[in-house]
């Protein structure tokens, strides 16, 4: 897809406000412009960030990205990927040509220079008139580079009818001041530009808060916040902006530090900005890193811990923008999950794990006993030392598949036994120390109780420490712990578990393998495809394999496996063709569309907007089972996006 991108800017905006009526009288919009061909395109996601492909008049840059200000005054550094300048530079890197003054709310000054203001071109908190009337004046000309007030307001009016693809925040840094306006704003701009545009915030960005940004869905930035640190004396870092004045020495081994030999208060301008430079270029290429490595929230976590204000913005994210966050985080991902902050609690995969528990699984229908266990330190809990010894104990009884293993831990409070594959409970990681956060009691107790009222059990064991013990014991009918000493894996506790095991499991009619495994088989589809999906699936079915290599089979054919990587179950051809009628993650492609390889998005003519990146897909043409796979988009933008590829085949027909 090309865009024809007017990039090439003056506005310079002349408002005169009644004060009495707030109202625009006067707006002027200058433009100089050249055109270029603008193409943007997805390569990689971690939740709503992504590693994108601009290419600017076949010039191509790598985003999330910066803006490096190249003017007569700040040269931008010989490293930098991408110009913002007011000249007509002859490089083979692309850039977005200002000319005359795209940063200023005052008149030009200095047509040879680059001016540099926080607000864009005018102030975001004058009356909403006044942005729909600049917005209307504005969009007459159909550019691609297009300035959005940051005024939620008036989002729906700005890209009404608006062809645009590279979106510019106004008043970035004045609105940046707000966060939870701040975060509102972001999100419903990039849920309503959409997957294929690009949003630049201009004014705003420094080390410390580059992640958590990008993690917001913004694809670019400038160095305009490293020329204002250096030009008050300011060195950047990732713990955030730190005077010279204060510092005794240097803690940085940058090309820049090293050269400089004085004290920190010695350093002159160009020295310090040449330090942000080098700062800021390295930041972006962490980001980048962890998006590509799947850990990007990691990073977002570690960031905002220096600064109160970012803290506040991730946690306006998290609790007021779960379905935002939750629609573009995948299933599965292959780096392990580092919880070692209170807002890993928090993380969309985690509440959508711990809402699956409640609003899709159930417990295998013939078990009557529960056992609590605690977690391990290694995943999948079943590879572990102490598991190991609980389960030796288990399966040396007569009727062992009676009995419901369920792992208590934190942060994804009840793990049943038939999930520890899937993530994030198969690749979690989090601070033993034996002492639980009032948050966390109160997150597992939640859990627990809905959990426990949607699966009964006859009986209930808990071996678990005392510490777990006393948070939750009130809430079981009459259980019997086993845990001595509060060890869960010394003799005497694994004897006394093993003695009761067998007393309790002996109350009950045996349970066969085969039973069971079906039984774990369901629970784990229902989990997965939903409680009706999974029931067609199973239906007249039976399991095969060692575990964790599963297979249905129906009438001697494979429906599908668990694959250990992915810990959810990968349907066949026939898998799919049992339950595409239920109409789970069903994709149309269009019907003159040949399905060679992959299924790319010009090919999707709709899609369910319930997939989720790692879903299971069902693709259908002409109303018919075509092939089935593994999403690498969610569903909304697959019917959205015009490049990349959506689906990763593995049958097809």
């Amino acid at each position: 897809m090309y865009f024809y991108c007017w990039v090439g800017i003056t506005i310079v905006p002349d408002l005169t406000i009644n004060r009495t009526t707030p109202k625009l009288t006067k707006l002027s919009l200058n433009r100089s412009v050249y055109s270029v061909i603008m193409q943007f395109s997805v390569n990689k996601r971690d939740g709503p960030a992504r590693i994108g492909e601009l290419i600017i008049e076949d010039k191509r840059v790598i985003t999330p990205n910066i803006l490096f200000v190249n003017t007569s005054r700040f040269k931008a550094p010989d490293f930098a990927d991408f110009f913002i300048t007011n000249k007509n530079l002859k490089t083979e890197k692309p850039m977005l040509r200002i000319l005359g003054s795209m940063f200023s709310s005052s008149s030009i000054k200095d047509e040879n220079d680059l001016q540099i203001s926080n607000y864009l071109f005018y102030p975001k908190d004058l009356p909403k008139d006044v942005h729909v009337s600049a917005i209307k004046l504005y969009k007459k000309k159909k550019v691609d580079c297009y300035i959005i007030p940051g005024n939620k307001e008036t989002i729906d009016d700005a890209l009404k009818n608006n062809p645009a693809s590279l979106f510019i925040v106004a008043n970035a840094s004045q609105l940046f001041q707000q966060h939870s306006k701040f975060v509102d704003f972001i999100v419903e701009l990039r849920e309503k530009v959409g997957y294929q545009k690009v949003i630049y915030l201009p004014c705003v960005g420094d080390p410390s808060s580059f992640a958590l940004l990008t993690y917001l869905g913004i694809d670019l930035f400038d160095s305009v916040a490293a020329i204002q640190a250096a030009k008050n004396n300011f060195l950047l870092f990732s713990t955030g902006w730190h005077s010279i004045n204060e510092m005794r020495e240097i803690p940085c081994s940058c090309p820049s530090c090293n050269k400089f030999q004085g004290r920190p208060s010695e350093m002159k301008f160009q020295q310090i900005l040449d330090h942000n430079y080098y700062t800021i270029q390295s930041e972006i290429k962490r980001v980048r890193n962890a998006i590509n490595a799947g850990c990007l929230r990691e990073l977002v976590e570690t960031r905002v811990r220096v600064n109160p204000g970012l803290t506040a913005m991730l946690r306006n994210l998290d609790f007021d923008h779960y379905d935002f966050l939750e629609e573009r985080t995948p299933l599965v991902r292959s780096s392990q999950l580092i919880a070692t902050t209170k807002e890993s609690l928090y993380r969309p995969e985690i509440k959508r794990f711990q809402e699956r528990i409640i609003d899709r699984y159930r417990k295998p229908k013939s078990t009557k006993v529960l056992l609590l266990l605690p977690c391990s330190a290694k995943k999948p809990y079943s590879f572990s030392k102490s598991h190991k010894l609980f389960r030796e104990r288990l399966y040396s009884l007569k009727n062992p598949y009676i009995v419901h293993e369920v792992i208590i831990t934190s942060p994804l409070g009840v793990v049943p036994r038939e999930l520890e594959l899937t993530y994030p409970a198969s690749s979690y990681d989090i601070p033993v120390t034996g002492v639980w956060d009032e948050d966390e009691k109160k997150m597992i107790r939640g859990l627990l109780k809905k959990y426990l009222e949607l699966n009964s059990y006859e009986k209930v064991i808990i071996h678990l420490p005392t510490a777990v013990r006393k948070f939750i014991a009130d809430l079981l009918k009459n259980p019997i712990n086993t845990c001595v000493d509060d060890n869960p894996t010394s003799e005497e506790s694994l004897k006394k578990l093993a003695s009761v095991l067998e007393k309790t499991t002996g109350l009950y009619d045996r349970i066969n393998t085969k039973t069971r495994a079906k039984e774990d088989f369901e629970s784990l589809a229902s989990y997965q495809f939903g409680k009706e999906t999974a029931k067609k699936l199973l239906a007249d079915c039976n399991i095969k394999g060692r575990y964790p290599e599963l297979k249905i089979m129906y009438n001697n054919k494979q429906l599908g496996m668990i694959i250990q990587q992915r810990g959810l179950i990968s349907l066949t051809l026939d898998g799919a063709n049992k339950i595409f009628e239920s109409k789970y993650h069903w994709v149309n492609i269009y019907d003159d569309f040949e399905l060679v390889g992959s299924v790319f998005a010009p090919g999707i003519k709709d899609a369910d907007e319930s997939i989720r990146i790692g879903d299971e897909v069902v693709v259908l043409k002409s109303k018919k089972l075509c092939a089935v796979g593994v999403a690498l988009m969610n569903g909304s933008e697959m019917k959205e996006s015009t490049r990349g590829e959506a689906i990763k085949i593995r049958h097809r027909i």
